[in-house]
């Protein structure tokens, strides 16, 4: 064997590994068309649905706020004067904060107190404006509403 039928066997060797590469089996490829659509149609599809339910998992809007209601002690201060939040009617000889809207305490049935969240002056529970600033404050407790995660008895046909 010479050199010259040496460079073109391997000439022709490598034009044979190529027309492997440019010319495929057809039906060698045609019998994996169903794995192609799985990966390159449905997969694709399947990863924006997942992403999209972890994207809602992560966002999705929570609770920030958590309602305390009733009767709670107040703070007291390094002279042992009771820290009252502005707005909230309060107890001062027992040092105690009622839910918004009530006028006595609960222990000595004495009139509660309520500090000025605009000026600061102190006055009764009972009365709504201040008589110094003229800031009305009237809040209302949340109203509570009863709501069922299930339809009403009877079925559909009822309501």
């Amino acid at each position: 064997m010479s050199i010259t039928d040496s460079i073109s066997k391997a000439w022709s060797d490598l034009l044979a590994f190529m027309s492997t590469l440019v010319i495929p089996d057809w039906s060698a490829l045609i019998g994996l068309l169903p794995l192609f659509v799985l990966i390159g149609v449905i997969g694709p599809i399947l990863t924006l649905i997942i992403l999209g339910w972890l994207g809602y998992a992560v966002m999705k809007p929570r609770v920030k706020v958590s309602y305390v209601e009733g009767t709670k002690v107040a703070p007291r201060d390094h002279l042992g004067r009771p820290i009252v939040p502005a707005g909230e009617p309060y107890c001062p000889k027992d040092g105690l904060i009622y839910a918004t809207g009530t006028t006595r305490c609960d222990l000595d049935k004495a009139t509660l107190l309520v500090r000025c969240p605009k000026c600061e002056v102190v006055r009764e529970a009972g009365i709504q404006a201040c008589g110094n600033c003229g800031l009305v404050l009237k809040i209302e407790p949340r109203t509570l509403i009863l709501a069922s995660d299930r339809p009403p008895p009877g079925g559909a046909a009822i309501a």
